[in-house]
């Protein structure tokens, strides 16, 4: 295990514990926010295909937004581990989508669900350094996923999904010491508003 390594499990237990340490009514208020940010910020979401995450640990709650956007035409689809090591899958869902229990016990529809390709990614951070690139748990998922999305849309004419981090403001740090596997998201959401990736950097966007 190298520096780099131990760093980001260290940042990630802070994180997380830091997290977990605001009361849940305020984290709903924030998703709340969150939730208004992105409906304001992306109306196309609702005339999309929009993979979000089961929370867990505290995380940004997305499942009333993506409800919203449900009842509102757009398609909704759930990440799946179908081996360590691989790609996630997307699978569709609803409100009726019969669930498992995954790694960490995080719901996740079986195989009966068909598969999707999504337009847009709502990704949650466990931390998000100033360039864009996210801390996750550490199992690389994510990062693989996202590569492997890239490299398909790089040959034939799809469009690579529109990857919109979610967190809390807490979350942001100055640098997570990137390496060549990590990738950057398109733009980061908290409870203060939208950052947008420009020139490797996040930067805030104002809304009018």
């Amino acid at each position: 295990m190298n520096d780099a390594t131990d760093w980001r499990k260290s940042e990630r237990r802070r994180l997380i514990a830091e997290r977990e340490a605001v009361p849940p009514g305020q984290r709903a208020g924030w998703a709340q926010r969150i939730d208004a940010h992105l409906q304001r910020g992306f109306p196309q979401l609702a005339r999309g295909c929009v993979a979000f995450c089961w929370p867990y640990r505290g995380e940004y709650d997305a499942r009333n937004l993506v409800l919203k956007l449900h009842q509102a035409g757009a398609r909704i689809a759930l990440p799946v581990v179908v081996a360590s090591g691989s790609p996630l899958q997307f699978r569709q869902w609803t409100p009726d989508t019969p669930l498992l229990s995954g790694p960490l016990g995080i719901p996740y529809p079986g195989e009966q669900a068909p598969q999707l390709q999504p337009s847009h990614v709502l990704l949650p951070v466990v931390g998000i350094d100033a360039a864009g690139y996210r801390l996750g748990y550490g199992g690389g998922y994510f990062d693989r996923t996202l590569a492997a999305l890239a490299a398909s849309t790089a040959t034939n004419t799809a469009t690579a999904p529109l990857v919109i981090a979610t967190g809390y403001e807490l979350c942001r740090i100055a640098s997570i010491d990137p390496q060549p596997h990590d990738m950057p998201m398109d733009w980061l959401v908290t409870e203060r508003g939208l950052y947008r990736r420009e020139a490797g950097r996040l930067t805030f966007q104002a809304l009018p």
